[in-house]
């Protein structure tokens, strides 16, 4: 695996991409941070390294407001216009781009996978609704995407527990992995019958499969 940072030219600003390349690789898998952190997330973290070992570069997207050094996230708007700008950088290996992200950054991913020609969509700790808010609900977000899809969600999100979210349906019915005891950041608690290394293998082990199953 060789790492390198990128930066990109938006309509909303500079992004920049932080490159995670395998070897021979068969696709990649882009994946930004949420409204309330950077590409440090644990789970974002643990991707980079475990997938280039099974043929996917990944690319660590840092959306222009982070990268700006601003404490608050652009709107919805201005958040789908620079992954919109930056998506000629992504795909210019020529090898197929599975659309993703944490949080925020997997609403980006499922409002334009299907415009940007996306292989698939991968939605980790997607925000359903705001904690306490279940009538708000963004569910159409996740099922309008017209991509294959695969959310990974923690059992205690306050954004979105598991058994909230809609029953798939439709020409690409996506699928959803439990992370068991995980909060939005995917953090268990000590007490929990899983430790935090055991949760990020989890996840790594779930959407490496998923990504083995799309075609290349």
């Amino acid at each position: 695996m060789t790492t390198r940072t990128e930066s990109v030219d938006t309509p909303a600003g500079e992004a920049r991409i932080t490159w995670h390349t395998a070897p021979k690789a068969r696709l990649v898998l882009a994946v930004s941070h949420g409204a309330g952190g950077g590409i440090e997330a644990r789970d974002l973290q643990a991707l980079a390294a475990d997938l280039p070992a099974r043929g996917i570069t990944v690319a660590l997207v840092e959306q222009p407001w982070r990268v700006a050094g601003k404490k608050v996230a652009a709107a919805p708007k201005v958040l789908d216009e620079g992954w919109r700008g930056l998506w000629p950088a992504l795909t210019g290996s020529g090898l197929p781009v599975v659309a993703g992200g944490r949080s925020a950054g997997a609403r980006v991913a499922c409002r334009t996978a299907g415009e940007l020609g996306a292989a698939g969509v991968l939605a980790l700790a997607f925000p359903l609704h705001p904690p306490g808010r279940p009538e708000k609900s963004r569910a159409g977000e996740l099922t309008g995407a017209g991509r294959p899809a695969l959310v990974v969600q923690g059992g205690r999100d306050p954004f979105g527990r598991p058994e909230e979210f809609p029953e798939p349906a439709g020409e690409h019915p996506y699928e959803l992995v439990e992370v068991a005891h995980g909060d939005h950041g995917f953090a268990v608690p000590k007490k929990a019958a899983t430790t935090q290394e055991e949760t990020l293998r989890t996840i790594t082990e779930a959407v490496g499969e998923w990504l083995a199953r799309l075609p290349g």
